[in-house]
């Protein structure tokens, strides 16, 4: 139940958990002192009246405003090794990825990720905070209980204290069971997170190909299982609760009826006797409490578990190249497989001159936007090699390629803020003229000068702009930036025509002075392109221009041709609405 690595994680953590047994404890000797008092004044009220009162008034007082601030100061305590404890893991977790970099997928999902650092660290909180404090307050209150019991009755003494370890011993049976049942629940907790994030993020391609209902009714099936596995930690829980109170209650009962026995003989006090009843259940309050904490610190550990192996994830060395100004791109005959099963990319060439506008085309599936990926240094498993100038991408400095390299997506993510804030991440010293001239490239000036300028609001993810206008926004952010490489992966997929147009044509007045690799599955905005790579199963089935491909490649020929195809067909559609 005590891990030693997350006591080595956070040290400064167990001097605040001390703390709190500290204060614990001191409000059991108030409690000792307060049921003392009352038993003084109960046994000497008959024949002292008011006397017994006044001369235990001030015991009683001072044992109430003891228990009163133990109690606060031992949350208190108790708030700092918690608050602590969360803070230096979320700390380390958050360290741990940037040094794994873009490819930390290939050791962990991102759903497990966010659990682990969301709800995972949160029990470890509770653990810290109360679970760890409790379980050394229950192993120092039965002792002082004994030692205060064992002048007044030794056999009663020794009955309390012989039933208190039956507790634990009923925790450490139910743990077999629980903590491979808990593993289960948190397998389950994180395949649930996992599925329900992959199928947000692609809830778009899955409704295109009519994928969403079967996704629907496997995430169903999934959290039919994931129900399952709760109802049978609750149930273990429920039972072991039962089972510990009918342990203590048991044990309680036996103390009080040794106690009650002498009594009669008159072999015990009166006053003796209502100590010992009324301290009787503060033997097993604290072990009982510390049951209670049983499942809190179950799924501390389990997720401990997994946040101890996100962080013994083997690092790659050092990256310490630095991507050159003028530095070409080039693919040489490279494989790649986001997992051992399937292989996406098969043997690819292509190069990225210094300046100029190159295309990947191909059907959704074909690898397109792995090669973008693998460009930016998504990933360090592929074969072959992946060159930026001389260098090895996987060999560059995250903040070399950041600065050489920028990548605009398909719904490129706007922060909740200001325009000016949005646009300052990209360049964090860029003044007001060069953002309005990068909004003046997008084809966005005119838009926010109607609005509040560079002071307009954005909502997160710039849910308060249209889809042209955010993917605009975003294009002037990778303008401010000015690398020497733009990757533009499916940049103008799901907006309007207008704002699809004006993007190319910026795009095509970079690509005069800079490096732009344009994604696309559109073949009509890659028309005018220097070199269009044309990608089919993952594999590169021809290169050259438009009118080259056209002649030489059938698999762009086909693509042309349906698409072509398809927009006549809407066009017409449109002209006869007319």
């Amino acid at each position: 139940m005590m891990d030693k690595r997350l006591l080595s994680l956070v040290p400064e953590a167990m001097r605040h958990v001390l703390a709190t047994v500290g204060w614990q404890w001191f409000g059991l000797l108030a409690n000792i002192a307060l049921v003392w008092g009352v038993v003084d004044v109960l046994v000497s009220a008959a024949a002292q009246g008011m006397d017994a009162v006044v001369r235990n008034l001030p015991l009683i007082a001072l044992a109430l405003a003891g228990k009163v601030a133990a109690s606060i100061l031992s949350q208190r305590s108790s708030f700092r090794a918690s608050e602590r404890i969360k803070f230096v893991l979320r700390e380390k977790i958050y360290r741990k990825l940037m040094r794994l970099g873009p490819s930390y997928t290939e050791h962990v999902a991102t759903a497990e990720v966010v659990q682990v650092s969301v709800e995972g660290t949160e029990q470890l909180e509770t653990y810290f905070g109360q679970f760890l404090p409790q379980l050394f307050y229950a192993v120092a209150a039965p002792l002082t209980l004994f030692v205060v019991v064992l002048p007044l009755s030794w056999q009663a003494a020794v009955v309390l204290l012989v039933f208190v370890p039956l507790i634990p011993l009923t925790i450490m049976m139910v743990q077999k069971i629980a903590a491979r049942l808990l593993s289960k629940y948190w397998d389950q907790y994180t395949q649930l997170g996992d599925g329900f994030l992959e199928n947000l993020q692609g809830l778009t391609t899955l409704k295109v190909y009519g994928a969403d209902a079967a996704r629907h009714e496997r995430m169903n099936a999934d959290a039919e299982h994931f129900r399952v596995i709760t109802m049978k930690v609750l149930r273990m829980q429920l039972n072991s609760i039962v089972i510990m109170d009918a342990v203590a209650l048991g044990g309680a009962a036996a103390g009080i009826g040794v106690a009650l026995f002498q009594w009669a003989d008159g072999a015990l006090p009166w006053a003796s006797f209502l100590l010992i009843v009324l301290l009787s259940a503060e033997f097993f309050l604290p072990m009982r409490t510390l049951g209670s904490f049983f499942h809190i610190a179950m799924n501390g550990m389990a997720a401990s578990k997994k946040i101890f192996r996100l962080l013994a994830a083997p690092e790659p060395p050092a990256r310490t190249a630095e991507a050159r100004p003028g530095d070409a791109v080039t693919l040489d005959h490279v494989s790649f497989g986001y997992d051992d099963e399937r292989t996406v990319l098969h043997d690819v060439s292509l190069s990225v001159p210094r300046t100029g506008l190159v295309a990947v085309v191909g059907a959704s599936g074909s690898g397109k936007s792995t090669v973008a990926h693998l460009m930016a240094g998504g990933s360090e498993r592929y074969r072959g090699d992946v060159l930026i100038g001389a260098n090895q991408v996987r060999d560059i400095s995250e903040d070399s390629l950041a600065r050489h390299m920028t990548t605009v997506r398909i719904g490129s993510y706007l922060f909740a803020g200001t325009v000016r804030s949005n646009l300052a991440m990209a360049n964090p010293q860029a003044g007001d003229e060069q953002m309005w001239a990068a909004l003046d490239s997008a084809a966005l000036s005119d838009f926010l000068r109607g609005q509040q300028g560079l002071d307009t609001p954005i909502d997160d993810e710039g849910a308060n702009l249209s889809g042209g206008q955010r993917q605009r926004l975003a294009l002037a952010r990778a303008l401010l930036h000015d690398s020497d490489l733009y990757v533009f992966d499916e940049a103008t997929s799901n907006i309007d025509v207008e704002s699809e147009e004006r993007i190319m044509d910026v795009v095509a007045a970079l690509a005069q002075v800079k490096a732009v690799v344009v994604i696309s599955h559109r073949l009509a905005n890659v028309v005018g392109a220097d070199c269009i790579h044309v990608l089919e199963q993952g594999r590169l089935v021809g290169s050259g221009t438009h009118e080259q491909l056209l002649d030489s490649c059938s698999a762009y020929e086909r693509l042309w041709s349906s698409q072509r195809a398809l927009e006549q067909y809407r066009g017409g559609d449109r002209h006869e609405a007319r």
